[in-house]
């Protein structure tokens, strides 16, 4: 499984154009349910060393992420027309609680993550951006080589 940091080093402009896109305001993060179906939960990702999401313990979004921890995180995007672009991964999400990665993600985090939520690392199997340039659309993809 790839890390944001190995994805970062493999790919640095694209790695920097998802790292400016997730930190220019909500992200909606797909897990799985129970039964299969998607859920969408409007987060806030952090990108350091690693990708990681702080949330409240009782969240159906670490319920899911426990249960199956496949993923996906879409930033938002401006406005209908793209805005400056889009950028999403995939991978699997681990519940960490060790202490010294947490550190690493308050560190690395846009607010103070509260001393009772927990944490995940998210792994990058695979990446999207799609940024339009005078009214085309130029799509990229990455895959882990793992």
């Amino acid at each position: 499984m790839t890390s944001w940091q190995d994805f970062a080093q493999q790919a640095p402009d694209f790695a920097a154009f998802g790292k400016t896109r997730f930190q220019s305001g909500v992200a909606y993060l797909g897990t799985l349910r129970a039964d299969g179906s998607p859920r969408v939960h409007p987060v806030t990702p952090i990108v350091g060393e690693q990708l990681f999401l702080f949330m409240e313990p009782t969240s159906p979004k670490g319920k899911d992420l426990q249960r199956d921890p496949r993923y996906t995180l879409h930033c938002s995007v401006e406005d209908s027309s793209g805005g400056y672009g889009e950028f999403y991964v995939r991978g699997r999400a681990s519940l960490n609680s060790d202490p010294f990665v947490r550190a690493q993600a308050v560190q690395a985090s846009p607010y103070v993550p509260q001393d009772h939520y927990i944490m995940f690392v998210f792994t990058v199997e695979f990446a999207f951006m799609n940024t339009y340039v005078d009214g085309a659309s130029q799509t990229r993809r990455w895959h882990s080589p793992a």
